[in-house]
């Protein structure tokens, strides 16, 4: 056996003895998707406040970053790239149902040329085997999109919320279904 197996099989036997911690992680995140199912709108705001903490953080770390350049010209790039994160997360906390529209219309925009791309490489690959299955995932894809843009604006109080929803509970389940194959 390899190093590399030695070190893969210690590591799958210290981490099946807290198969029980993945069990109720697993349990914590459906009770969390649960109340998220239970109140879309506020999962929302929660979720624009989470992108908005996440643009924030970037946008100070290319502000720091911006002092650290040899050139102005870099230095202006970054200061400039950072300032602009930073308004755009402070915009997120100062107006969250804005922000949830801005962010609901790019997420259907990014649903719809994914499934497109998606798609059309699936078509591409005709001869392989497979490749329905890829066109069958792009042509759903680039569905959602196209529900989802067809419901903007009006969806956007609720579309971030249902999508963190079905996230948390999708972790839930796989973390669960981790935690009882490892107790196995």
């Amino acid at each position: 056996m390899t190093l590399q197996g030695d070190a893969l099989k210690d590591a799958i036997g210290q981490t099946r003895a807290k198969w029980g911690w993945f069990v109720g992680l697993g349990v914590l995140l459906l009770i969390l998707g649960g109340i998220a199912f239970g109140n879309l709108f506020i999962a929302t705001v929660a979720s624009v406040y989470v992108v908005g903490w996440l643009i924030l953080m970037a946008g100070i770390i290319e502000i720091m970053h911006a002092f650290g350049v040899k050139t102005w010209s870099r230095f202006f790039y970054w200061l400039l790239s950072g300032l602009l994160y930073a308004v755009a997360g402070f915009f997120a906390f100062y107006n969250p149902l804005l922000a949830s529209a801005v962010l609901t219309f790019l997420l259907a925009v990014a649903l719809l040329a994914s499934g497109v791309l998606r798609a059309w490489v699936g078509y591409k690959h005709r001869p392989e085997k497979g490749w329905g299955w890829l066109v069958a995932a792009g042509v759903i894809s680039a569905l959602a999109g196209l529900v989802i843009a067809m419901g903007w604006p009006v969806n956007s109080v609720w579309v971030l919320g249902l999508f963190l929803a079905v996230d948390l509970i999708f972790q839930g389940w796989a973390f669960i279904a981790v935690g009882l194959a490892l107790k196995k």
